[in-house]
């Protein structure tokens, strides 16, 4: 049995996580250039030292409302792609048991299951982990459609 380190943040009141391994950094949010014609999700672009980073508003591309950016607003930076996700607020890293990970359900709190790896239920509230892999894989089916 091996455990997994997941970073957790905020959308809305949701608690969420991404598997510590795909995230390279977490920023404050810097100066997001907008991207004309970008699918709606696509937030824009920031330069990270001297590095093009597109933002994906992870709530839009989760199927929520835009997020309202504020001093709490923080990206997540994945390691292999440079992409940022934009949350509402970081969380704590939180250590679990790969067993202790259940399936999703179909639709968690209106966040389609697509996206979700799976639930790890803590003590207080649910933490719904998702799939980096997946929030990326799914923009390159849908760019192929006419």
């Amino acid at each position: 049995m091996s455990a997994r380190q997941i970073v957790t943040f905020r959308i809305d009141s949701r608690l969420m996580g991404i598997d510590i391994i795909k995230v390279r950094e977490v920023n404050r949010v810097l100066e997001i250039t907008p991207v004309q014609h970008a699918p709606n999700y696509v937030r824009g672009l920031i330069n990270l030292r001297g590095q093009t980073v597109t933002v994906f508003d992870l709530g839009v591309r989760l199927g929520l409302e835009d997020r309202t950016i504020d001093d709490q607003s923080h990206n997540i930076v994945l390691q292999d792609d440079p992409v940022g996700l934009l949350v509402d607020g970081i969380g704590e890293v939180v250590q679990t048991e790969d067993d202790a990970i259940q399936p999703p359900p179909a639709n968690v709190g209106g966040i389609a299951g697509d996206f979700i790896e799976g639930v790890v239920r803590l003590e207080e509230e649910l933490l719904v982990v998702l799939s980096a892999d997946k929030i990326l894989k799914y923009e390159v089916i849908n760019a192929m459609e006419p």
